[in-house]
């Protein structure tokens, strides 16, 4: 650039240190392509006094007079309109300069309103994403057992820290306030009673009634001296002693004769009673108005209770303990369960067609969705963006970005206007041989 532009470190530019090492980099190509240019220029201008100067006593050389004429001609103009995107050119303020810091915000709502129309369109997105396949890419990353379990590492990490920064309080509220609305705040009487009667219809409860008689078998086995003294409590006093021990002997082997009875017999009138009371007890929960209400108040005497909130602390301490341990262990079950998950995943992603289309159909749809409802949201980021930047940095940081390639313009516009300048001189001269 010529000597009449302000200095690449004025105060009103950014300091060195105010600029990414890539920043720096790019920088000093500029500097470098600049210094070319105006080299280019100056040597234009030593040629043309030379040429100039001379030409009297050798003709030939106002054709090289008129090459370098017109090779200052195209630097000048072509340093003029680089310069003018950037800055006022020497200092002065013409109109239609500094184009980039004066006019900022118009060119950062016309470049969002370029990407909205030209990039954020429902179809390109579409075919875009078709085009990438979405599916396949991600499958095939996930199949690698590798990134799997970065994956893992990554999602065990993020759980970690929540959980560390989730309030133990908050969630036992959370777990309180949910066991209150979904049980005790519900009526579960009729849901109770039609699971109940499908079971007992189906027979499912015999396993439970089994499990009982042979339970109590085999206490009464095991001890017949305390059955034989809680017969004995219900005796009168006054019964002689020898006639009591033959009472409870006797009960004794007939309530294990009847247990054992019960436990042979599938049929036995006790478990047919049982069924019957069983199956009955459930038509009322569904239907016995007085029924549902007594279960209910069972419901709330055992959920509706000052210990409800002791037990949600309890669940969310044991639930949180076991997360954070089998999250800090890179060998848990619930690690190794997420990487086989996810490689699993992937490998379904490449291997099922089906379901390669569906995820990138949904992957489509939901794009498209965005775009639809957000695509002017999204380019306003872009003129917003422009908006807050600073005139000066905005435009200095472009030029930074872009400038090497702008003195291109400069370079060639020497070249070109040397040609362009030789070319018209010369056509000049050979119709005046010819006019003469």
């Amino acid at each position: 650039m010529s000597s009449g532009q302000p200095n690449p470190l004025a105060p009103n530019r950014l300091a060195p240190n105010e600029l990414t090492p890539n920043e720096l980099v790019k920088l000093q190509a500029l500097r470098r392509m600049k210094l070319l240019a105006t080299s280019l220029l100056i040597m234009m201008a030593v040629i043309f006094a030379v040429a100039f100067a001379l030409q009297t006593r050798y003709p030939w050389l106002q054709y090289v007079r008129a090459a370098a004429e017109g090779g200052m001609v195209g630097a000048l103009a072509d340093w003029f309109a680089v310069t003018a995107l950037f800055r006022y050119p020497l200092g002065l303020k013409i109109p239609h300069t500094a184009i980039i810091p004066t006019r900022k915000n118009e060119i950062g709502a016309s470049l969002g309103e370029f990407v909205e129309e030209n990039f954020l369109s429902e179809a390109i997105v579409r075919q875009k994403l078709a085009d990438v396949g979405v599916s396949r890419v991600v499958g095939t990353w996930l199949s690698k057992p590798a990134n799997a379990e970065r994956i893992t590492e990554e999602l065990a990490s993020g759980l970690q820290g929540a959980l560390t920064f989730l309030s133990d309080d908050e969630i036992r509220e959370v777990i309180e306030g949910l066991a209150r609305t979904h049980l005790v705040g519900r009526d579960w009487s009729a849901q109770i009673g039609e699971l109940a009667q499908k079971v007992i219809e189906s027979g499912h409860h015999h396993l439970a009634v089994d499990l009982l008689v042979d339970k109590t078998e085999q206490w009464l086995a095991a001890n017949p001296d305390s059955f034989t003294e809680l017969v004995s409590r219900r005796l009168p006093s006054w019964i002689p002693s020898f006639v009591d021990k033959l009472v409870d002997e006797r009960v004794y082997r007939e309530a294990l004769k009847f247990v054992q009875a019960v436990q042979a017999n599938p049929t036995h009138q006790l478990r047919l009673a049982l069924d019957a009371y069983l199956l009955q007890l459930s038509t009322d929960l569904q239907h016995d108005p007085e029924m549902m209400r007594r279960l209910e108040s069972v419901k709330v005497g055992l959920l509706d209770d000052p210990r409800l909130r002791e037990l949600a602390g309890l669940a969310w301490d044991a639930i949180k303990s076991a997360l954070q341990s089998s999250l800090a262990t890179p060998g848990s079950p619930l690690r190794l369960s997420i990487q086989s998950t996810l490689t699993d995943v992937g490998t379904r992603l490449v291997s099922d067609a089906r379901l390669a289309l569906t995820v990138d159909t949904w992957v489509g749809n939901a794009a498209a969705h965005l775009v639809q409802n957000y695509r002017h949201d999204i380019a306003a980021v872009i003129a917003e963006t422009v908006e807050r930047w600073d005139g000066r940095e905005a435009s200095q940081k472009i030029e930074i970005q872009v400038g090497k390639d702008l003195q291109f313009i400069r370079i060639n516009g020497t070249v070109v206007g040397s040609l362009a300048g030789l070319a018209i001189f010369t056509v000049a001269q050979a119709v005046v041989s010819l006019t003469n």
